[in-house]
């Protein structure tokens, strides 16, 4: 009889000591993935074709959330943001036209302008990156903190050209790694140089 009390208090005190280190280990998961999350890197998955080629409905991306704390997104980062007329929405796309300077869209063909806007300074910019599809003449001079995006699938994007600049303050990452699906893993995916800056 007492044996067998012995034997059910050990038992009992396994499972608490069980208990206890899930409960521990629990906490320390919360501790570092919540801020890791919320500030360090976070999944998304890509929704529709406004980034096609580039990237395909359903791939999932880890967003890069810290860089942008120490420095300006840069042209040709893909970024994810808050829609500006829905925060709750994020939406991703590509920095094309940065703070101060003024971006032309005519016939087909991106200009930018460094400055005031100057003619004698406006570059046309290749975009190598970029799927088939024109658009609508537009000119937008950028504020200090505001950019340019559009989607690389022109004629299926929601971009800049229909809402205007988007607020550095709505920014939350650029793209910095692809994981799925496998055969398209890569760091950095759809990073672009643009030769003629």
């Amino acid at each position: 009889m007492e044996d067998a009390e012995l034997e059910n208090k050990k038992n009992n005190g396994g499972f608490l000591d069980f208990v206890i280190e899930v409960i521990k280990f629990v906490v320390l998961a919360v501790v570092i993935v919540v801020p890791i999350r919320a500030y360090v890197a976070q999944p998304y998955i890509v929704s529709g074709s406004s980034m096609f080629p580039t990237f395909k409905n359903g791939e999932y991306l880890i967003v890069d959330q810290l860089t942008y704390r120490f420095q300006e997104p840069e042209r040709g980062d893909v970024i994810v943001f808050r829609f500006p007329n829905n925060p709750s929405q994020f939406f991703i796309k590509r920095v094309i036209g940065l703070p101060g300077e003024t971006v032309r869209l005519e016939n087909g063909k991106l200009f930018i302008a460094h400055g005031e806007g100057d003619a004698r300074t406006e570059n046309t910019v290749a975009e190598p990156y970029a799927g088939p599809g024109g658009f609508e003449s537009k000119t937008l001079a950028l504020g200090e903190k505001e950019y340019f995006v559009m989607g690389d699938n022109r004629s299926a994007s929601l971009d800049s050209r229909s809402w205007g600049a988007l607020s550095r303050d709505l920014i939350r990452g650029r793209a910095i790694v692809r994981l799925f699906p496998i055969t398209t893993t890569s760091l950095f995916p759809g990073k672009a140089e643009f030769p003629n800056e």
